[in-house]
């Protein structure tokens, strides 16, 4: 019949194992677990797709009914829609590709770049404060912005762009953030 230590024993010492009290380099590390992952989702651009309709129905309206200079008109409106098109892709592939965000049990990593990629790691037990904001189109899509501030210093305050289900995942960061802190608060009261 083996016996454990007994914490409130003091024979053998709060926290103390069969070889003497517990160092953190004898701790069992907890397995770190990744809870969400994601990037940016094109419904937070609905309302810019809807503005490049609109102003893609307007210039090939005002192309028809104002021929200034007949066919170079066309071609002005045309080009116009075109680089509106393209400027608005270009920017939801860049941020779609380029930027990617995992929030695990124990931190937080945000990735940026596609040639040159930087990563940053944000601890659960640095953030202060989470809070999300949506439009009134995002919130009928479900999707925000996430506003992360703490005490890290790369990025005191991390805004997470176009986020989906932008409710559940800010509560889901805050329950792992609180979650984090309680672990280390009784870790620190037990030394």
């Amino acid at each position: 019949m083996s016996t454990s230590p007994n914490p409130s024993n003091p024979a053998t010492g709060s926290g103390a194992g069969p070889g003497g009290p517990i160092s953190p380099a004898n701790k069992v590390l907890e397995k770190e677990t990744t809870l969400w992952q994601g990037s940016f989702s094109g419904k937070a651009m609905f309302g810019t797709w809807i503005l490049n309709i609109v102003v893609s129905i307007l210039v090939l309206v005002g192309s028809f009914l104002l021929p200034l200079f007949g066919p170079i008109t066309w071609m002005i409106g045309l080009g116009i829609i075109l680089l509106l098109w393209i400027i608005s892709t270009g920017i939801f592939l860049y941020r779609r590709f380029a930027i990617h965000y995992e929030v695990t049990t124990q931190r937080m990593i945000h990735q940026r770049g596609i040639l040159l990629r930087v990563t940053d790691r944000i601890e659960l037990i640095d953030v202060d404060d989470i809070s999300f904001s949506q439009g009134l189109v995002q919130r009928m899509l479900g999707v925000g912005n996430i506003t992360v501030s703490g005490s890290d210093k790369t990025d005191p305050v991390l805004i997470m762009q176009g986020i989906d289900n932008v409710d559940k995942v800010a509560g889901m960061i805050d329950d792992a953030r609180r979650s984090e802190r309680r672990k280390h608060s009784v870790h620190i009261e037990a030394v």
